[in-house]
């Protein structure tokens, strides 16, 4: 894949000498395709609505048609169009390519990805090998979108047409739940790699059988640039791997939060539909989107050929064939022709490589796409082959081969969880077909009750007259709210899981310290969740520390660890977090300071919440396990700003501890070189970055002691408060 041009044959336009690594955003699209506009010029303080900023679409989506809608997009199914025509007359297998295709970027490392904002509209997803054509997708729903207008984004009409696909095929579909609101230039805080060239173009698989998972860099899931999950070819291409396919499999669905039955689901359900295209000369493909000319209009890899490299002749993954004699309907064929035939490996049309029975009988042969007349090979890839081949895949599709009951329930709940696990809590979903049964990996927490008024100040003087400390409730407090990420909408001190496994057993959260608080808690609450009193014990020791008039809103529940999946939450578990000056035992691929930042960006916080916060948490004594780096101040506990006063005083010179590689420093006095304090990187880079410190520097002016401490009771309240959709949607749910 040509990665400027987005043609399957060429070289990389890079011609940076440091190989264009970035360690925190990896390539941008501007890296890709240099001569793409940069209209995020006219955007300097972040993406804008056209809609302008009174727009509310949860509540322009429940002014809705749902049922017109529904009816529209199911009338588009079979109304083939002659510049983009249907497989078998039929769309839904390609708006299920393109739902999945959506929703598939997610991975719970950091809930980046997915459906929930729209993103394949924009590069580089757009211009992915991977999503090859579904910008024809895109443009056959335009009519139906130019519609509804503001009443469905773009991001939910994605998975509708996906649902309502599989609906009129004859399959199973477990809900629907609306809320998804559009964004309108491309999330560029979203680290997609690192490598200068697509898949196909020789690069490997981003999992090494000698170093195993440590090659995959960070939060990423998918296993080569430019896929959505693994290479169906095989591991690099090679289709001879059947232990690295399975192994490739297994670690990117794991990724993004799918188990082994999950993994078997989707792959035959979806596979159950439609075909994939390799029926042409790949190298004939032109531009992919991003790259195309203007008069292409958006239009990516279209053909040179005279027939215009569509229908019969389509060329996308490169792979040909229909998986199933049933292309266009809901079957229980996928596992027996997987299952009853031997398969031998051949190459498609495009020269890609794939598996196609021996001695098929012509009744399973799948009808030709653009003739019903003519019988064709059904075919494999080898990702599909891993389900015959792996012990464990293969287990899983035996019992879905005798028990299709079994298969439908599977995958029309996997598929649910696909197209929203990045949607957060279900508080969020909208419209008449969200399922009433809470399912795990929504994170459900019971419904809390808000104290009343005498409770919250009963409480609190018992949690003042305790012998819990300023530090130990502020760790607390922040442990608890700070695993909120906006980008999926889980974690926060909501459902109080900073007391249940995994999170009371991170080393970030000090587990022999945070047990001792949560049982002095449990024993002052009385009737109040413990949630409530986790965040009221902040709002204690913030007062404690000198704030004035500390917010507190209640109504929290307690999550059960029966309610907590645990193995996706441990996904969450800082390598690093800054604002308590803690670095794990794992070397990071990047800098602090970087992680720093991309936390900040989780918690949705701005450049001067971000330093309000860590000058303010630095004085209040938050480091991890009483580290006294960054600790500027000789009045501890107290909410002061002389983080930021000390760490400009010109007095003090900073120099390289031995042995830290980089992590740790010390200051001495100029005159006397005695020492004065010590510091990391997450401290020294508020003096030496320059926005940094222009922000710092107004924290530590004479006169703005006051300001400081108003602007970090704000941005705390905002971590705490972050995850309350219990409130903030519930005016959507009357």
């Amino acid at each position: 894949m040509d990665a400027k041009t987005g043609s399957i044959e060429g070289g990389c336009p890079m011609g940076h000498g440091d190989g264009g690594v970035r360690a925190l955003l990896g390539r941008t699209n501007k890296d890709w395709w240099p001569e793409m506009l940069a209209t995020e010029i006219l955007n300097p303080n972040g993406p804008t609505n056209p809609y302008g900023d009174d727009y509310d679409y949860a509540e322009a989506f429940n002014t809705l048609d749902y049922n017109a809608l529904k009816a529209d997009l199911t009338a588009l199914m079979t109304d083939s169009q002659p510049w983009w025509p249907a497989d078998y007359g039929h769309y839904g297998p390609f708006f299920i390519r393109m739902a999945w295709h959506a929703a598939g970027t997610y991975r719970t490392a950091d809930g980046r990805g997915g459906a929930n904002s729209g993103q394949q509209r924009f590069a580089p997803l757009d211009s992915w090998p991977d999503n090859g054509n579904l910008d024809k997708a895109r443009r056959l729903l335009w009519p139906i979108k130019q519609k509804y207008g503001k009443q469905i984004s773009w991001a939910d009409l994605f998975i509708l047409a996906g649902n309502v696909a599989i609906e009129s095929m004859g399959g199973p579909v477990f809900g629907f739940g609306g809320g998804r609101a559009d964004v309108y230039e491309p999330e560029r805080d979203i680290f997609w790699g690192s490598e200068d060239k697509w898949v196909n173009e020789g690069v490997q698989t981003r999992i090494s059988p000698e170093h195993g998972m440590e090659v995959l860099e960070g939060p990423l899931a998918a296993i080569q640039m430019g896929l959505i999950y693994v290479n169906p070819e095989g591991p690099g291409g090679n289709p001879h791997d059947d232990a690295g396919m399975a192994r490739d499999m297994r670690e990117t669905f794991k990724r993004m939060a799918m188990n082994d039955e999950e993994i078997v689901a989707l792959t035959a359900g979806g596979h159950t539909f439609g075909k994939a295209h390799g029926n042409g000369d790949p190298s004939t493909l032109g531009h992919a989107p991003a790259g195309g000319d203007l008069v292409a209009q958006g239009f990516g890899w279209v053909s040179g050929e005279e027939h215009g490299g569509i229908g019969e002749h389509t060329v996308t993954s490169g792979i040909e064939g229909a998986w199933t004699n049933t292309p266009d309907k809901w079957s229980e064929n996928y596992f027996r022709l997987l299952l009853d035939y031997d398969y031998e490996l051949v190459k498609s049309p495009a020269g890609a490589n794939q598996w196609q029975p021996i001695d098929q009988k012509e009744e399973d042969m799948a009808p030709a796409a653009w003739d019903p007349s003519i019988k064709v090979p059904t075919m494999m890839t080898t990702a599909d082959m891993a389900l015959k081949r792996d012990p464990g895949f293969r287990k899983i599709s035996e019992k879905f081969r005798t028990d299709h009951e079994a298969f439908k329930d599977a995958f029309a709940r996997a598929w649910f969880k696909l197209t929203h696990r990045d949607m957060g809590p279900k508080v969020r979903y909208l419209g008449p077909e969200v399922p009433s049964e809470d399912l795990i990996w929504q994170d459900p927490i019971p419904a809390g009750k808000m104290p009343s008024d005498a409770l919250v100040a009963e409480v609190k003087k018992k949690i003042a007259d305790s012998d819990l400390t300023v530090s130990q409730l502020i760790k607390t407090a922040w442990a608890s709210a700070s695993t909120y990420r906006k980008s999926d909408h889980r974690g926060g001190a909501n459902g109080a899981r900073v007391a249940l496994e995994p999170q009371k057993n991170w080393e970030v959260n000090e587990p022999a310290m945070l047990a001792k608080v949560i049982d002095t808690l449990n024993g002052l609450r009385g009737e109040m969740s413990l949630a409530d009193a986790i965040v009221l014990g902040g709002v204690v020791a913030l007062e404690k520390a000198g704030a004035k008039n500390v917010p507190f809103t209640g109504g929290r529940g307690d999550a059960t660890q029966e309610q907590t999946d645990v193995e996706s939450f441990d996904w969450m578990e800082p390598e690093a977090d800054a604002f308590r000056n803690y670095v794990g035992k794992k070397k990071l691929a990047v800098k602090t300071e970087e992680m720093m930042l991309d936390r900040a960006s989780l918690l949705g916080l701005s450049v001067p919440e971000m330093v309000v916060l860590i000058g303010g948490l630095r004085v209040l004594g938050a480091n991890h396990g009483e580290r006294g780096h960054g600790h500027f101040t000789k009045r501890s506990g107290q909410l002061t700003n002389d983080f930021f006063v000390n760490l400009y005083d010109m007095t003090n010179v900073w120099s390289e501890s031995e042995g830290s590689n980089g992590e740790e420093y010390i200051a001495k006095d100029r005159k006397s070189g005695g020492e004065t304090w010590r510091a990391t990187r997450a401290d020294l880079i508020f003096g030496s970055n320059s926005e940094l410190r222009a922000i710092g520097e107004v924290y530590a002016e004479n006169g703005n002691e006051e300001k400081f401490m108003t602007d970090f009771v704000k941005a705390w309240t905002k971590v705490m408060d972050a995850d309350r959709f219990d409130l903030t949607w519930a005016k959507y749910h009357k």
